[in-house]
């Protein structure tokens, strides 16, 4: 068997959640696949001693033909229902854990990856490695048939035996050849496939821009969607053809092997017509299995290919989640006193430069009820420090600390549990997730009603009944759901941008003196200047440093050239 099988199988275990009662089923399953591959051999010889038998035994050779006939599928029926409890269970296992491996990975890996590849391990690895293991069953049930050929095979002549295994282990090394070949095929199609997902997102998400260019729309087409998609069919077609080539190469061997049998074996060791039918049977009846293991190699070498790729964007399949926080992490949220960042920096690589970007060092302290602007120019790092503050990014130099304590990797999940944010490129989710409760829709129509979405949007049951609106109206229901979740700090990125002029004001001197009034710190990243007057403080960054932090009153006084860019 390839070696993709044997890493396969302990794939298989290590993905299922109780690693012991896995390890168990798996015996099992084995046993019974054993018993079904020997009943098939026992079958074989009754068939092929009542063929020579002359009517001698026929009772007991009819006794013994019921008994397999019951014992066969009895056995096959038991290993194939094992391990497909045991795939179905591991193959949920692998889903629900890439998702919370996914959830736990650091944000900037996440970021550094994409959603493209992590779309494509989700649509195309999975599917992968869940059909190989889908097929293990049968696999394990056929290689027991062609183990026990052998063994019968030993048992009517231990020379051939021999004979039969050095010719099996020079056909092997001959099919593995053109197999690890596919496999290097399936690799480089993989790697195609993640550039195609990337254009399948550029088609969804620019339809628009696409459709009004004309010139855009077919070089998008004929530069760089049509020859991805080639591309990956060129190396699948490569791939496959050369699986089958290999596959009919080891069905050649099967016959050049009969041929010798039948031809070459008389000659050289005398075998009578009996024994030569019993060995003619034998390899005609391995043919059937063995045609289904090669068949099977295709979609083993696709799930190697696909946990290789799994392992290589950094996720792990088989390592718990550990982002996952305190069972109490709502209750240590609410009481704090100062956040603080001290020497905190962060860098990264811009595209439309040539050189890493670094925020920092940044030093800030942030208390209960206060209300903070961050201003600065397009590029200065202000999203970058919301995410440092948020808990999102590590700092790579400097720490955050909560009432005195450094927040570390132990502590960051309940850290997070501070904030309530609405981020520039907010997800709104369709349901109020971890909010449900009795009062939750009451609630929500009360802020609906506040927010002008009443007449647009129901609540029932914590599920919304559309997310199909204008920008500025989306960014209201994801402030409803900053509302509800009622956390001590709010942090609002460009919140403002997509609202009317009305709506603005509501926001800025309605929406936030509410907040502080109720305790709340509100952090906003914001352009709009002329709202500056309502912050406590005024924090402006430029080039990644701190240039400007002072209370809102200060402005006034404070140097032309510190205070004419901060919000352009």
């Amino acid at each position: 068997m390839n070696i993709i099988s044997f890493k396969l199988f302990g794939f298989l275990l290590k993905c299922a959640r109780d690693i012991r009662r896995a390890r168990a089923v798996f015996a099992l399953v084995i046993i019974a696949g054993v018993i079904s591959g020997i009943s098939n051999t026992a079958l074989l010889a009754v068939i092929n001693s009542a063929l020579n038998s002359n009517g001698e035994g026929t009772r007991a050779l009819i006794r013994t033909f019921i008994g397999l006939c019951i014992l066969l599928p009895a056995s096959r029926f038991i290993s194939e229902a094992l391990l497909t409890r045991l795939t179905a269970s591991a193959i949920y296992d692998l889903r629900v854990r890439l998702s919370a491996q996914i959830l736990s990975a650091p944000l900037r890996l996440l970021e550094k990856i994409g959603p493209p590849r992590l779309l494509a391990a989700l649509t195309e690895d999975i599917p992968a490695i869940t059909a190989a293991l889908v097929d293990v069953p049968l696999l394990v049930i056929h290689m027991s048939i062609v183990a026990g050929c052998l063994v019968y095979l030993g048992l009517l002549s231990w020379k051939v035996l021999i004979g039969v295994l050095i010719f099996m282990v020079v056909g092997i090394a001959s099919y593995q050849l053109p197999i690890l070949r596919a496999s290097h095929y399936f690799k480089v199609a993989r790697e195609s496939w993640d550039n195609l997902f990337k254009h399948f997102s550029a088609l969804t998400e620019g339809a628009k821009e696409l459709k009004i260019h004309r010139r855009r729309r077919i070089a998008f087409m004929e530069q760089e969607l049509k020859p991805t998609a080639a591309s990956l069919r060129d190396f699948n077609i490569t791939g496959n053809t050369i699986f089958t080539a290999a596959r009919s190469w080891g069905q050649v061997l099967i016959f050049v092997l009969i041929g010798l049998l039948i031809f070459g074996l008389p000659r050289t060791l005398g075998t009578d017509s009996k024994t030569l039918t019993g060995y003619t049977l034998i390899f005609l009846y391995m043919m059937t299995p063995i045609e289904v293991i090669l068949s099977m190699f295709p979609v083993l070498s696709r799930a190697d290919v696909a946990v290789k790729k799994i392992e290589d964007i950094g996720l792990s399949l088989i390592s718990p989640s550990a982002d996952g926080g305190s069972s109490d992490h709502e209750a240590k949220a609410r009481g704090w006193g100062r956040l603080e960042l001290r020497g905190v920096t962060h860098t990264y690589y811009r595209e439309d430069e040539s050189n890493n970007f670094t925020l920092g060092p940044i030093d800030l302290t942030f208390s209960p009820g206060e209300l903070v602007f961050i201003a600065g120019g397009n590029g200065s790092g202000k999203t970058t420090l919301s995410k440092l503050i948020t808990g999102l990014y590590i700092p790579e130099e400097g720490e955050v600390l909560l009432d005195a304590q450094p927040v570390t990797d132990a502590s960051r999940d309940d850290y997070r549990q501070l904030f309530s944010a609405v981020f520039s490129d907010f997800y709104l989710f369709e349901s109020l997730l971890g909010l449900e409760g009795p009062a939750t829709d009451a609630r929500a129509r009360q802020r609906l009603a506040e927010l002008q979405l009443d007449h647009k949007v129901r609540v029932e049951g914590g599920v919304l009944s559309t997310t199909q609106l204008s920008q500025g109206q989306r960014k209201r229901l994801a402030l409803l759901t900053a509302y509800l979740e009622d956390r001590p700090i709010y942090l609002f990125d460009e919140w403002a941008a997509d609202q009317d002029p009305m709506f603005k004001d509501v926001f800025y001197l309605q929406i936030l003196p509410e907040l502080k009034a109720r305790g709340k710190t509100v952090i906003v990243i914001t352009h709009d200047d002329r709202y500056y007057r309502v912050a406590d403080r005024v924090v402006k960054l430029d080039y990644g440093r701190v240039v400007f932090d002072r209370p809102a009153g200060d402005l006034e006084s404070a140097p032309a050239e510190m205070i004419m860019p901060l919000g352009r």
